[in-house]
């Protein structure tokens, strides 16, 4: 691919929507250039160009894992732009399989030589795609909702690996009980993809962040190193301050 082409590949696939004005800034070059550049993509039917605007060509779908994409999109692309800026290239990384994990898969294809170990088969497909990355799957069966493997395979192939960071998602957070979870098997892997890591990172939108209806949702404790938390804004609705569970970074 010619210069520019993936990243706006990868922009363009995360936000679904950017006008040639957003690209023009993102990329520091002029309206014109960015029109120059795009011709061929839209040619090759990689992305479409609507009045002005650049979009994606993935088409929706009814799946609950493609809904959970279409949901906070904006919030989610921005959180994962900046954990490709935390994660560089040559890490390892495990990642969960949360629709945000999803973003995060896109916004690491521009990262090189990446060894990532997940239980997601959005995830597996989006990175083992890319030249030079080592992509492992953690998984037999699958989920038929989300392409997810909680299986025993699945916590053999985490548990025998140790990696720089691991990226995982949450039902809720809560400003003392933590990272939450829905299911046991998924409060399970965050605990195994937390163990065999360095440093984690959560990526969980405003939407996430709670002080109450947190009933029935499975903590997965206190982690130590404390872990980094990705989010795009932290409103009075949200309970509390969150420096005690995570160190909070704010994108927007």
């Amino acid at each position: 691919m010619a210069k520019y082409d993936q990243e706006i590949l990868n922009a363009v696939g995360l936000r679904g929507t950017l006008s040639v004005v957003e690209l023009s800034e993102m990329l520091g070059v002029s309206d014109q250039t960015i029109r120059r550049i795009v011709k061929p993509l839209v040619d090759a039917g990689l992305i479409k160009k609507v009045h002005g605007a650049i979009v994606s060509v993935d088409n929706p779908t009814t799946e609950p894992f493609q809904v959970r994409l279409q949901h906070n999109r904006e919030a989610k692309a921005q959180i994962a732009s900046k954990i490709a800026e935390l994660i560089p290239d040559g890490a390892s990384v495990a990642i969960d399989a949360g629709s945000s994990a999803g973003f995060v898969a896109k916004a690491l294809q521009i990262r090189k030589n990446l060894t990532v170990v997940t239980n997601s088969a959005f995830v597996a497909s989006t990175l083992s795609l890319k030249k030079g990355n080592k992509v492992f799957f953690a998984g037999t069966q699958l989920r038929d909702y989300d392409g997810a493997s909680y299986d025993r395979t699945a916590f053999n192939t985490v548990e025998s690996l140790r990696v720089d960071y691991c990226v995982l998602t949450a039902s809720l957070v809560h400003h003392k009980r933590g990272f939450l979870m829905a299911e046991q098997s998924e409060a399970d892997m965050a605990k195994a993809m937390t163990s065999i890591a360095e440093q984690t990172i959560f990526a969980v939108d405003h939407s996430k962040l709670v002080k109450n209806g947190t009933q029935g949702l499975l903590s997965i404790g206190e982690l130590r190193p404390q872990p980094w938390m990705i989010t795009d804004e932290i409103s009075r609705g949200a309970g509390g301050d969150f420096d005690d569970i995570a160190n909070v970074i704010v994108v927007s």
